[in-house]
């Protein structure tokens, strides 16, 4: 079972009480985009095998959203942090370069 670290009410909460948001850090177009990249953001999502970076709502807790960094292939957990942040923080790439000194940054 996944346990994802809550950021805001500190509680280490089971999948069960967390609601999946999808990939963290995309770029949303809405009114104004054109067809493509509309299209792109709606269905061209990244699903990488190993480290990812998605959106989780603490949904029977806070309430709130965050992002989480993990490893899709081990459900390895390198950490979690407030959805505000607009990149990965510090601290959470270099638990994931500590741990996958090979890992790159997706472009």
């Amino acid at each position: 079972m996944l346990i994802l670290r809550c950021p805001y009410c500190g509680v280490d909460a089971e999948e069960t009480d967390l609601a999946p948001g999808g990939e963290a850090h995309l770029t949303r177009h809405g009114p104004g985009s054109d067809d493509a990249e509309f299209r792109d953001y709606l269905f061209q999502r990244r699903n990488p095998r190993g480290v990812h970076f998605e959106r989780w709502r603490h949904a029977f807790g806070c309430g709130k959203w965050f992002h989480a960094a993990r490893c899709t292939q081990t459900l390895e957990v390198f950490g979690t942090y407030s959805a505000q942040c607009s990149e990965p923080p510090e601290e959470i790439m270099t638990a994931i370069r500590t741990r996958r000194p090979d890992w790159e940054m997706p472009a």
